[in-house]
Parts: C-alpha cells; sequence; structure tokens
C-alpha cells in the first residue's frame, strides 16, 4: 500500500509553466467599465447570483455559433425585480446588457462584451395558463418543452417547436423569432405572441401589445417616456410604410431585420411582435403571454424518396396543399455522417428508397383521420408524371424515431471523423416554398465552385433550408473565402425573394448582410428603430444594427493557438491533441435538457452552466487557450466546474459531438494533483480494490465496523463519507474463493473468463456466482483469471492514471496467452467493462493486445446475444422492473439487456431513469456529491422503484445502481444474472411472492444487525475469557 500511495503522489507527467495565453486583437476591450465597482454594487442591488470571476466570464463567452466574447459578468436574477435592480445598476455605469436563456443561438447573438442576464435557472416558471383563452403566460427562461408537456394535458401546445426545444427557452425563441418544424401549424413565435412584459435599459417597465389607433392616441397624449416611445414608433411606421410594403418578402420564414411590419396598421400596430426577433438589442423580456393552439392527437407521417434534394424542393407545394402540419427535407449524407461518427442508423432501412425525402406530418382526432390525409396525398402523387417512393408511419414509437433522425441534423454533420469541421455561417436561409427547388440548385452550384460541402436538410414545408459548411475559420485565405461566399449566398437568397434567417437570427453572421436584402434605408430604419428603445447602444451592441463584422470575435481565427500540454490518454479520435478534444463541443446545448436520458445529470439537479457538459468544455477550451483561464492545469475554475461531474459517460453517447467528459476529467485531474496531495476520498474510495483484499482477511470485523454505531460513524467520517449513507457489507467469502472450490464443469466446451470484479467479488459474489450457473447452462466452460485483478475504474474517478495504466498492463500480462488464443471475457459490472472497451485503448494507445481485449470483451447480454444466440433460458413469469448503467447505455449496448429480457418472457419495462446518482463513489461522498446524487436519483429511478409492486422485479446492471437502490428505498435490485437463475430455479414452477429479490440478496437491514450482533458477541466473548482468565489467575 506504501508504494502504491508513492506512485499517486509523485510528479509524473509534469508539463511545466502554461505558455503565454493567446493573443486576439480583434477582442472587444470592456475595460473602460469598472468592474469591480460595478460587481459590488450589484452583489448589494440584487437577491439572485452576482459573478465576475474568470471562470463565469470563460463560461459565457460562447453560444453555439462561430463568435467568442469573454462577458463582462454574469447576473443570475431571481424574478423581474430583480432584473430591475440588475439593469439600474448597470446603467450608472454605463454597461452594456443582453438577456441569455439556453444559449444555443447559431448566430452570435447570445455572446457579447456585455453583462449577461442568464434568465434560465430562476425565471422558468409558467406563471399562468388561461385554458379559455388558450393562452399562456411564462417567464423568459421557461423551457419549451416544460410547456408544452402542461399544455398537451388540455390537447393544447405552442406552436414553434425548433430541434432544440427540451432545453430552449421561450425568452430565446422570442429573441430570435424561433420556428421549428410545426411553425407549419401555427407559425412563427412572432404570430404566437400576443404580450410582453418588458424593461428599456432606460428603466421603463411596461406591458406590451396590439394597439388601436385610439388607444396609441392616448398613449402619445399622456406623454412621459412611454408616449415618447409609442409616438416614435408610430412615426415610423408612417415614414417607412410603404417601403416595408414594398422591400419586406412575403414569405412565411421572414426573420431577418426587425419585424417593422408589425406596426402597420393592417397588423394592429402590435408592438409586442415588433419586437419579437430583435435578438436582445432593444429591450429585456421579464414576461410573455403565449397563444396556445389545438394540438392533433393523431399524428401520421409518409415519407416520399426522391432522386436529389432539389426534386424533393420542387414538389413541396403540392404537398402542401394537402394542409400538412409539418414538412421536412433531408438528404442522405446525413446518413453518411452519421455512420461515419458512429451514430446509429438503424432508422435509414425505415426510409423509402432514394437519396433525398420529405417527412410529411398529418394530424387528427383520431389515427384514422390522420392516414385519411395521409393516404391522399399518397394517392394524389401516384398520379403525377414522376411518382416517388414512399411509405406511411402511424407507429409512435416509429415516428418518433424519424423525427429524431431529423433533429440530429446539425449533431451529425459535427466533428466527422477524416473530415473537415462543418460551421454555422450561413446554416438558415430561407425563401418562399415555391421558390424552394430552383434556389437549392443555385446555392449547390455557389458550394461546388467555392469546393465547400454541406448536408442539406430544413424546414421546407416553408421554404427554410439548414445546412452546415466546412469553412476554414482559421486562416487568413480560409476566412476571407467564406466572407465572400456568404455575400454571393446573401444575393442569391434575395434573388428568389428570399430571407438571409428563416429562424436563427442575425445576430452578427449575417447582421453586416442586411442591407443586401432590405437596402440601406431599410437599415437606417432599423437603427432609428433600436435608438428608440435603446438611444445609447447598450442593448447587446453589435449585434443586427450596426453590427461587427460577421468575421470578427471568430471562436478560432487567425490567432487561435491553444496550448498543447501532453497527456497520458492517446485522444487518438482527436488527432493525439488535447486541445483538439477540447474544442468538439459545438454549443448547441443538448446537455442543458432536463427530462430525459443519461446526459447531463449534474446539470439536471444544479441548473448550472458549469455543471453542464458544455459549461465544462469550453472551460476546458479556454484553460487552453489561456485568456481569460490563465492557470493550466492548476485552474480552480476548471477543478469546481468538474468536481460536480459524475463520469457517467452520457456525453460521449449521447452529446451530438461524442464530447467525452469523464476521460476530460480524468486526464485533468491527474496533472492538477501531480506533486499534493488529493483528497481523503480518493485514497479511501479510489484504492477500494486494496481496502476489499485487506478487508477480506477478517470481513466479520469490518462489518462489525461498518454496521456499529460510534465505529461506523467514525469511519464514515475518516473516509469522507456522507453520513446518510450506509456502508456496503463485505461478503464473508469472496467469489474467487467460491469458484475455487468448486468442480469445473462443461470442461472441453468453448471456454469464456468470467471477469470477477472487485464488486461482485467481495460484497455480492451470489451475482458472480449465478453468472457462472447461466453461462454453464448456456453450455461454456466457466474459468476466471488464475490471478487477482482489477480493472481500476475508481482510479478514474480520482486522476490516478498512472496506477491505472499499470494495473491495465498487469492485466495484458496476466490474460495475454488467452487474449491471443481469442478467449472472451465476460464482464458483470458495466463500468468495468467499459475501462476495458473505452479507456484501455485510450491509456494504452497503440498497444494492440488491449485492441484484442477490447474486441473480445463483453457484457454477460451481449456475450449471451453473439455467441448463444439460440440459448433459451425457461420463462419467467414476473413483472420486470429493468434499469441499464449509464456506461451501459453510452458506450456499451443497452439493446442486449432488453433481448435477455424479451427470451425470458419477462413483462417488463424501461423507464428512461437517465443516471442512478450513484455513479461508482460519487453517491458515497459527503456535501454537494451526496445531494447531486439523491437529486438524480430521484429525477425518475427511485420514484419508479418506489410505485413497483412489491411482487415485481427491479433488475439493475450496475453494483452502483443497485446499491443506490437499496439505499434509498426499501428495495433491492437484482443483477440479470440472478433473473436469469431466477428462472432456472423456477423451471416447474412460477415464481411468486412479494420482495423476490430476498431470495438472491440478504435484507441489508439485517445483514448490519447480524453484523453488530456477531461483532458483540465476539467483543463479549473476548471480554468473557479475559474475566476468566483473571479468575483463574487469581485462584492460583
Amino acid at each position: 500500500m506504501i508504494k502504491i500511495l508513492q506512485s499517486i503522489e509523485s510528479k509524473g507527467n509534469s508539463n511545466g509553466p502554461r505558455p503565454k495565453p493567446t493573443q486576439r486583437p480583434d477582442a472587444v476591450n470592456s475595460a473602460d467599465v469598472d468592474s469591480v465597482a460595478l460587481e459590488r454594487d450589484l452583489r448589494e442591488a440584487v437577491r439572485g447570483e452576482v459573478r465576475f470571476d474568470d471562470g463565469s466570464r470563460a463560461l459565457y463567452a460562447t453560444d453555439a455559433s462561430n463568435y467568442r466574447q469573454v462577458p463582462v459578468g454574469v447576473v443570475l436574477p431571481r424574478d423581474a425585480d430583480d432584473v430591475e435592480a440588475a439593469v439600474a445598476v448597470c446603467r450608472k455605469y454605463g454597461a452594456p446588457i443582453f438577456a441569455r436563456g439556453g444559449g444555443t443561438d447559431l448566430a452570435g447573438s447570445t455572446c457579447n462584451a456585455a453583462v449577461v442576464l442568464d434568465m434560465s435557472k430562476h425565471m422558468n416558471r409558467i406563471v399562468h395558463i388561461d385554458w379559455d383563452k388558450k393562452q399562456a403566460r411564462v417567464q423568459p427562461g421557461c423551457v419549451l418543452d416544460d410547456l408544452r408537456d402542461v399544455a398537451e394535458e388540455r390537447s393544447l401546445t405552442f406552436g414553434p417547436d425548433p430541434a432544440t426545444h427540451n432545453r430552449n427557452t421561450l425568452g430565446g425563441m422570442i429573441g430570435n423569432n424561433s420556428c421549428g418544424m410545426h411553425a407549419q401549424l401555427a407559425g412563427k413565435v412572432e404570430e404566437n405572441t400576443d404580450e410582453l412584459e418588458i424593461l428599456t435599459y432606460d428603466g421603463l417597465r411596461m406591458r406590451v401589445g396590439p394597439t388601436s389607433e385610439d388607444e396609441l392616441a392616448r398613449i402619445i397624449a399622456s406623454g412621459g417616456r412611454r408616449g415618447e416611445i409609442y409616438a416614435k414608433l408610430r412615426a415610423i411606421r408612417d415614414k417607412y410604410g410603404d417601403l416595408i410594403r414594398k422591400r419586406y418578402p412575403d414569405i412565411p420564414r421572414l426573420v431577418s431585420g426587425y419585424p417593422l411590419q408589425e406596426l402597420l396598421p393592417e397588423h394592429g400596430f402590435n408592438v409586442a411582435r415588433a419586437l419579437v426577433g430583435t435578438e436582445n438589442t432593444c429591450v429585456t423580456v421579464l414576461e410573455a403571454t403565449l397563444r396556445l393552439v389545438h394540438s392533433p392527437p393523431c399524428r401520421t407521417l409518409v415519407v416520399f424518396g426522391f432522386s436529389d434534394i432539389a426534386t424533393a424542393a420542387d414538389n413541396v407545394p403540392f404537398c402542401n396543399t394537402h394542409g400538412p402540419i409539418a414538412l421536412e427535407g433531408l438528404d442522405t449524407s446525413m446518413f453518411a455522417y452519421m455512420h461515419d461518427k458512429g451514430m446509429s442508423t438503424s432508422g435509414r432501412a425505415m426510409f423509402p428508397d432514394g437519396n433525398s425525402w420529405l417527412i410529411v406530418e398529418f394530424g387528427g382526432n383520431t389515427t384514422e383521420e390522420a392516414d385519411e390525409k395521409a393516404r391522399g396525398l399518397m394517392a394524389a402523387f401516384k398520379s403525377r408524371d414522376v411518382v416517388p417512393s414512399m411509405k406511411l408511419f402511424d407507429d409512435e414509437p416509429q415516428e418518433k424515431l424519424l423525427w429524431d433522425i431529423r433533429e440530429s441534423g446539425l449533431g451529425s454533420t459535427s466533428k466527422i471523423p477524416n473530415l473537415p469541421d462543418f460551421y454555422p455561417g450561413w446554416e438558415d436561409s430561407a425563401v418562399g416554398p415555391d421558390k424552394l427547388g430552383p434556389y437549392l440548385r443555385d446555392f449547390q452550384k455557389l458550394l461546388s465552385e467555392y469546393g465547400y460541402h454541406a448536408s442539406l436538410y430544413g424546414h421546407f414545408g416553408q421554404g427554410c433550408l439548414h445546412c452546415s459548411i466546412d469553412f476554414d475559420l482559421y486562416t487568413s485565405e480560409g476566412i476571407a473565402k467564406y466572407r465572400k461566399f456568404v455575400t454571393a449566398a446573401a444575393h442569391i437568397c434575395v434573388k428568389y425573394g428570399g430571407s438571409l434567417s428563416g429562424e436563427h437570427g442575425d445576430g452578427q453572421a449575417r447582421g453586416e448582410l442586411l442591407p443586401i436584402m432590405f437596402g440601406d434605408e431599410l437599415v437606417r430604419a432599423f437603427g432609428e428603430f433600436k435608438a428608440i428603445w435603446d438611444p445609447h447602444n447598450k442593448m447587446n451592441p453589435g449585434k443586427v444594427v450596426h453590427p461587427y463584422k460577421l468575421d470578427e470575435n471568430l471562436r478560432w481565427g487567425t490567432h487561435y493557438d491553444p496550448w498543447e500540454p501532453k497527456t497520458h490518454f492517446g485522444f487518438v479520435e482527436d488527432n493525439g491533441s488535447f486541445a483538439f478534444a477540447a474544442n468538439r463541443c459545438v454549443g448547441t446545448g443538448k446537455c442543458r435538457k432536463h427530462d430525459s436520458g443519461v446526459m447531463c445529470p449534474s446539470y439536471m439537479a444544479t441548473r448550472e452552466e458549469m455543471h453542464s457538459t458544455r459549461g465544462r468544455a469550453r472551460l476546458l477550451f479556454e484553460m487552453l487557450d489561456g485568456n481569460p483561464l490563465k492557470n493550466g492545469w492548476q485552474d480552480q475554475a476548471v477543478k469546481d466546474a468538474l468536481d460536480l461531474c459524475l463520469a457517467c459517460k452520457g456525453c460521449k453517447g449521447e452529446c451530438p459531438v461524442n464530447v467525452d467528459m469523464a476521460t476530460y476529467k480524468a486526464e485533468f485531474l491527474s496533472h492538477y494533483y501531480e506533486g499534493r496531495r488529493r483528497p481523503v476520498a480518493a485514497y479511501a474510495f479510489g484504492l477500494m480494490y486494496w481496502w476489499a483484499k485487506a478487508a477480506a482477511l477478517a470481513p466479520g470485523l469490518v462489518n462489525f465496523i461498518a454496521a456499529t454505531p460510534v465505529l461506523r460513524d467514525l469511519a464514515k467520517a475518516a473516509a469522507s463519507m456522507a453520513p446518510q449513507r450506509r456502508i456496503p457489507l463485505f461478503a464473508p467469502k469472496t467469489f474467487r474463493k467460491w469458484f475455487a472450490g468448486r468442480a469445473p464443469r462443461n470442461v472441453g466446451k468453448t471456454a469464456v473468463i468470467l471477469w470477477p470484479d472487485t464488486w461482485n467479488n467481495h460484497f455480492h459474489p451470489t451475482t458472480a456466482q449465478a453468472a457462472v450457473e447461466v453461462l454453464e447452462d448456456a453450455g461454456f466452460h466457466v474459468t476466471i483469471p488464475k490471478v487477482p485483478l482489477c480493472c481500476g475504474r475508481p482510479l478514474y474517478d480520482y486522476g490516478m492514471l498512472g496506477l491505472a495504466k499499470t494495473m491495465l498492463d498487469e492485466i495484458i500480462d496476466a490474460l495475454k496467452p488467452q487474449i491471443e488464443a481469442g478467449v472472451c471475457i465476460v464482464g458483470l459490472e458495466p463500468s468495468c467493462v467499459s475501462v476495458f472497451r473505452d479507456e484501455m485503448a485510450n491509456l494504452l494507445h497503440g498497444n494492440e493486445d488491449a485492441k484484442r481485449f477490447k474486441a473480445q470483451t463483453y457484457l454477460l447480454s451481449e456475450f449471451l446475444e453473439k455467441y448463444a444466440p439460440d440459448y433459451a433460458p425457461p420463462k419467467l413469469k414476473r413483472k420486470v422492473i429493468a434499469h441499464a448503467h449509464c456506461h451501459q447505455k453510452s458506450v456499451l449496448d443497452a439493446a442486449a439487456e432488453e433481448k435477455l429480457l424479451k427470451k425470458l418472457g419477462v413483462d417488463y419495462s424501461m423507464p428512461d431513469s437517465g443516471c442512478c446518482g450513484m455513479a461508482g463513489a460519487f453517491g458515497f461522498e459527503r456535501g454537494d456529491h451526496y445531494e447531486v446524487s439523491v437529486a438524480t436519483g430521484e429525477r425518475a429511478l427511485l420514484p419508479a422503484v418506489r410505485k413497483a409492486a412489491d411482487d415485481t422485479v427491479i433488475v439493475a446492471t450496475g453494483f452502483s445502481c443497485r446499491e443506490q437502490i437499496s439505499q434509498l428505498s426499501r428495495r433491492q435490485a437484482l443483477h440479470p444474472a440472478q433473473l436469469v437463475k431466477m428462472a432456472l430455479d423456477d423451471r416447474d414452477a412460477t415464481s411468486a411472492g412479494p420482495l423476490p429479490e430476498r431470495r438472491y440478496m440478504p435484507d441489508p437491514h439485517a445483514a448490519g444487525t447480524a453484523a453488530t450482533r456477531q461483532g458483540l458477541l465476539v467483543v463479549a466473548g473476548l471480554a468473557m475469557g479475559l474475566i476468566a482468565t483473571r479468575l483463574l489467575k487469581k485462584r492460583r
């Protein structure tokens, strides 16, 4: 143990001092704001959080666009009064401001050298829903899906639904005038906004909406700041009305520029709608009253296949005559990119023949009604000159898969192996649906002329085209080419009467191009409109109006020169570069969802940007960039952000660009702790393999300490364990000892190595015993490694990578003959198997045996599916709730578990339970770790367990998952191997009775009591022995 500790504390791979920070000559200088005094006064005035530290500023320096501007500071207001107080302080110091929601903007309107008002953490409520009027009042930080979920209870919805609907905020949608797939049903946000409560930079707080001529006259006559604003708005209407009617395109997706047409009499002088899409450049929205529409309860999709994307677009107007509620288009390159990225392409088989497709959705009150509309379009197509291939879908899971494929558009075209990076910049143009085909052909010619590539998709029913393009945003030549291209693209779009933006807004990416679309006079009108609200240009300056150049403030640019430190991991998928890995995140914020999936449990629990995958990736990017984070591996802001990372690997499986934060965390911690002591928990939990080996010498004594009051409390305190946790008890006999005492079976049949991980060897050997029985029943000869070995999983959580590498080397050496012979390794613990399938080849990069080991390692369910496909265990008439370990969902194969359940014939469900929250030792640690652990488990898994009937079997693949269930509910979960054993035990009868796990797992409470009782008996026996010895001595 001393040698182990010495190896951990050695200086190891020291990198020396951090190189000089990157100098960005085009960065905006905000030094004219007294940020120290501004922060002080904001802290006094605001009840919410005020953050001016370098870490917080770095977090908000970028959004999902190509741009980067480090803000002055960040404020997280608690309510509208807080916003008002914050703006007043900023006004005192002349500090620019802008509000931010999900930070998923693609045009650069949510990053600026200003004070950021993050509305998403606290101001995220649905204030009220008027079901009769079909209106919802919401705060700006309310997530769209939160509103839609509530509205759907009454068959209503908010129509616009961008692909980021599970994390984008309604305030951000108002800022951008968002649309999404079902804007075809209900229109843009502009058409669905009835009233806004707003705050101007100079402190005027009021509600705005449609205004009759009489009301307009009364407001102006009343004078004051409000009267002044309305008088100037009327003047703009009167001055530019005819030009607005002439130059504004009459298309569904007119999003570029300011919606000044809403001030025209025919639009009811609607001031609220005139402010929609102004991208925080005029006012701050405090509350919105939004229109809800009927949501058809039944949906049917028809997919039509065409030879090319332009031909598909030619058929859009014909489809629109049949009244679809959504009409999307995509080309085949999306599937090619998904395949190259290792994303699932199973949905490709659902698409009919073709190279490009239209996905058309119809709605109805019944499935038959929706089907009838869909079949009507299919029949109509069959009478046309060119008949496309076609398929109808009215099964909800299939429809969801189709929409998931379409919504993956941005992610599937990012960070593709062996291809240049793809970027936004011209990702959101729109024309009339009748012009989309010709526009696409000209656009494709332009791409070819410049040598660019793009996957083309979008909201074709309304003429909106999305794409990411392989721009070079690093070299002066590439940036000049980018500028020239988007300028040419803007002219083509305008030639077809289009809008430079169809839903993402102009921001910095297109603000400079607005004269091409509107002409100089209307662009001056935009400036005049902004000046009415923001005369001193403090609201999101440089965006849309008086814009920065489209090639300024680039996140990369010619001066991007990140630090390239030496690393333990090979980062083979990132060209061997940690800087490349940290640059993966594109900012779309899928990790900020809070209602489903594994990624990102710490964000779901805290709603903090720094505890999202995106936030952590951004801090690592800024750490390597060196400004504002200047301390390299020793940066405390990065350390704090990584502290609540559960290393669940959810990001590697769910992130569109496969950010691997668990690996980044391990790499960072390995350097952060070079030459210094780690926290006590690192030694208590990280070295569990050695502690468990020691405990196996006297498990009864260890269990006595672990279960006895005072003694157990002292042990928890010493190990930095949460006092609320129960110390797991050691088994009286390890699995290895049990296995050594039994005769080999199936000798001569196919051999397999069962991996005796630390948890199932020392704590729950019955799990491994069940696995042996199952594998033997399937016809295999089971062996185990001749010497004790450990994958070292806990070491990664604490950055002990030197020791982890040593342990992997030992495994390779010990099992080399079997590896070379092709013997398979079957693991029971997903976190151990993931070491072999993920970390091993990355840490031992270039080691051929490591690659073979990876290829030959399986979970039990995976192994049985591949090597015993005909194995048919007895049927088990039980209800089962199954939970898969995070690593299994992210980097292994959770589908194999489901197939095993089907073979057993159980009535099972696999709820979207995300991460259990225990995450190895994470949930055992006291403080924030314990709190986040419990909050994560309580999101979905634990409520599902508590609702289960007593005779329902709870199944969980991971030891930590089963421990979380055991510690925070009255139930215990079984491993799938134990479930199969249950079927084997009941070959001739149906298993019945409540709490079926008690047959296979001891009651932890009873076991603890027994351990204490046994310990006390031992102590009493020793005491009586001492007393007897003394009495005998006295007699003598």
